[in-house]
C-alpha cells in the first residue's frame, strides 16, 4: 500500500505538470474551451485529456483491487449453532429447585439421546438420575417422567460399602468389589430375593457397569436408608454396590421405573467422562430426526 501510495502521488504530480503545460500552451486552464484558431493544439489537447482520463480510470481500478487483496477478511463473532441432541423436554426449573445439577441432567439427557439414536435404547418412559457427587445424607436420586417432564421422586440412595463413607469416592465394575458403578443402565424385570422386592439392571457401558447382572447390582429397599440412620451415623448405611432405597418408597419407585426405564449414575470420573460412548456420541445419521428441547 505504501508503494502504491507513492506511485499515486507521482502520478498526481505528473498530472499537475501536464495540466500546467496545457494551461501555458492555451493561456488558460486545460479544462476550458480550446481555441478554435489553433486546431493542432486543440487535437493535442484532446489526446492528452483522453490519456489522462484513461490513466485515472486505471488508477481507480488498481486501487480497488489492492484494497480488496489487502483488507482483512471479516470474521463472524457469533458462536456456531450446535443442534441439541436431546428430544426430551424436562421441567428444568423444577429440577433445579429440587437440587438437581442441571449440567449433570444435561449429560444424562445427552447419554439417553445417544442410546436411542444408536439403537441401544428404546425411548424410555422414565429417567432415574443418581448424582453420586453428593453426600449420601442428601437426597440424590430423582425420577423424571420423560413424557410429561415432571419429577416423580426425589429420594435418598445408598452407595457401595467400598465406594466411600458419606461421600462416594471409588467406583468399579469388578465382581466382588462391593463398589457402586457409574454410567447408563436400562431397567429390566423385578423379582423377590434376599433384599425383598428388587429390580434387575442391565449395564450398558462395559468397563464401567457391564457386569451389573453378574454382580447382582439391583435396585432394592434397605433398612439402612432413611433420615434417622443418616442423622445418627453421619451417613447412610452402605450396600454391596446396589443403589438401595428407603424401604418406605422402594416398591413404588421400582414399579414406576421398571421395564425399559433408564438409570444414569453420575460421578465426575475423568476416565468415564472421556471414554463413555454415550457421553461422546457421534453425530446422528439422520440429524433431522432429532428434535430440540426448548425449555
Amino acid at each position: 500500500m505504501l508503494e502504491f501510495g507513492a506511485w499515486n502521488l507521482e502520478l498526481g504530480a505528473w498530472s499537475f505538470k501536464t495540466a500546467a503545460a496545457l494551461e501555458t500552451a492555451l493561456r488558460g486552464p486545460y479544462y476550458g474551451e480550446p481555441s478554435s484558431s489553433d486546431p493542432e493544439v486543440s487535437e493535442e489537447l484532446m489526446r492528452k485529456i483522453l490519456v489522462t482520463a484513461v490513466l485515472a480510470m486505471l488508477v481507480s481500478s488498481a486501487a480497488g483491487t489492492v484494497a480488496a487483496k489487502t483488507a482483512p477478511v471479516a470474521r463472524s463473532t457469533a458462536k456456531p449453532t450446535v443442534a441439541a441432541v436431546s428430544p426430551f423436554a424436562l421441567d428444568r426449573t423444577a429440577a433445579r429447585n429440587s437440587g438437581v445439577n442441571l449440567e449433570v441432567l444435561d449429560l444424562a439427557l445427552s447419554a439417553v439421546s445417544c442410546g436411542v439414536a444408536s439403537g441401544d435404547l428404546d425411548a424410555p418412559p422414565t429417567l432415574t438420575l443418581i448424582d453420586y457427587s453428593l453426600p449420601s445424607t442428601t437426597p440424590r436420586l430423582w425420577v423424571f417422567d420423560m413424557r410429561t417432564g415432571k419429577i416423580l421422586f426425589k429420594e435418598l440412595v445408598a452407595h457401595g460399602r467400598n465406594t466411600g463413607d458419606n461421600m462416594a469416592e471409588r467406583f468399579s465394575d469388578a465382581v466382588e468389589s462391593r463398589e457402586s458403578s457409574i454410567g447408563l443402565f436400562r431397567t429390566a424385570d423385578t423379582y423377590v430375593g434376599h433384599n425383598g422386592y428388587s429390580l434387575r439392571l442391565d449395564g450398558l457401558e462395559p468397563g464401567f457397569n457391564g457386569n451389573a447382572r453378574e454382580r447382582a447390582i439391583v435396585m432394592h429397599g434397605a433398612p439402612y436408608v432413611n433420615a434417622d440412620v443418616a442423622k445418627a451415623n453421619g451417613r447412610l448405611g452402605r450396600s454391596w454396590g446396589c443403589p438401595a432405597l428407603s424401604e418406605a418408597v422402594a416398591r413404588q419407585v421400582i414399579d414406576t421405573v421398571r421395564g425399559g426405564g433408564v438409570i444414569f449414575s453420575y460421578y465426575p470420573d475423568a476416565a468415564w467422562l472421556k471414554k463413555s460412548r454415550f457421553l461422546n456420541c457421534p453425530a446422528p445419521k439422520n440429524p433431522a430426526a432429532i428434535t430440540v428441547a426448548t425449555n
